[in-house]
This record gives C-alpha cells, structure tokens and sequence, in this order.
C-alpha cells in the first residue's frame, strides 16, 4: 500500500522549513519504499507553495517521489469523509473538539484506505479517525 503525506509535510520539505525540514524528510525518506501518495485535496492546498504554478508543483512532487496523479478520490472516500464529518460536527457542537478545516477531514478520509497518515498534526486527525495510524516526523 502506501502512506498519504499531510500538506504541511510537503511543505516542510518543499519550502526547507528550518525547524521541519530535515525529521520529515527523513521520515518520508524511511518510508518511500513502501509509497508515498498525496491526496488531491492536498495537491489543490500546495498552490499557493508553488505560486499556482502546476507545472512547478508536479515537477517537484515527481522528484520527491510522490504518488498524486492516480490518488484518485473515489466513492469509499465519500462514504468515510461523510461519516467523519458527522463526527466532527456533533463534537464540535458538543465543544468537545476544536474547529478543523474541511480539508482535514477529506484527508483524513482519503488515508483511511492507505496504510496510515503522516503529518506533524496527529491531534487534528485523531479524534475524528481514531484508528487511523498516524506517523509523526
């Protein structure tokens, strides 16, 4: 299978972030032989990251070696993100979770049919996916 990789990773990697920069991409380099894959959702998040530039942006996730062009959403995606959602709702409501932008969940969901999350943001993942294995740099 294969790991999807959370947005602020790739940024992390992309932009050599001082503080990130060398835990993730040393994660992501421990993990490339088993597949690195981003969602779609995250493709669209890194726009700004490369000036809304796609060539740009794909030329530096094809030499990263990230999987984006067949990450295809697909109907369990819907199915997973529409049962998350609820989730998060009900204990937003509750005020039982902080707000989280959509974007989270729709990750979040994608991940849940890879072998797990990697992203310096387990908590914004985990009360909504309990079991999703999460990896953090």
């Amino acid at each position: 299978m294969s790991w999807v990789v959370d947005t602020c990773i790739v940024i992390d990697v992309c932009n050599r972030d001082p503080l990130h920069h060398e835990t993730s991409t040393a994660l992501l380099r421990r993990l490339a032989h088993d597949g690195l894959v981003l969602c779609p959702v995250s493709f669209v998040e890194l726009a700004p990251t490369f000036g809304g530039n796609v060539q740009q942006q794909c030329d530096f996730l094809d030499e990263a070696g990230f999987e984006y062009e067949d990450a295809c959403w697909i109907k369990d995606d819907t199915y997973c993100a529409n049962a998350a959602w609820h989730r998060y709702v009900a204990a937003r409501r509750a005020s039982v979770i902080r707000k989280r932008p959509l974007a989270d969940i729709l990750i979040g969901a994608f991940a849940t049919r890879h072998d797990g999350l990697i992203t310096r943001n387990p908590s914004d993942f985990a009360a909504i996916f309990p079991a999703l294995p999460i990896l953090t740099p």
